[in-house]
């Protein structure tokens, strides 16, 4: 008798993490920017601490420009003032560039 192909193609035989797998999902369906905007969002607070989260009105990305709306003038002009650091930050809890540019607004 003659073996049918898989439904789904042939199987590998390495194995692979979840993460993996989960990242390879996300990019195959092209989610993995709206998971990452929504990921950033429930992580800002841990990110930038609760001082600025409650200050934070609104977070976008757009083409890998982070939109950050503040309440507050001060932090908004502190905050534009250590840009690069604020973009290392996020980038280095993502473990990948998801933002090249900030935005305080």
């Amino acid at each position: 008798m003659k073996k049918r192909p898989h439904p789904a193609g042939e199987r590998k035989r390495e194995t692979v993490t979840m993460k993996d797998l989960m990242d390879a999902m996300l990019k195959s369906y092209n989610i993995d920017r709206r998971f990452d905007q929504a990921s950033l969002v429930s992580k800002w607070n841990k990110i930038m601490g609760t001082a600025i989260a409650n200050r934070t009105t609104n977070l976008e990305i757009r083409n890998d420009v982070l939109i950050v709306t503040l309440s507050s003038a001060p932090l908004k002009h502190e905050l534009n003032n250590s840009k690069q650091k604020v973009m290392d930050m996020v980038n280095t809890e993502f473990g990948k560039h998801i933002v090249k540019q900030i935005l305080f607004v």
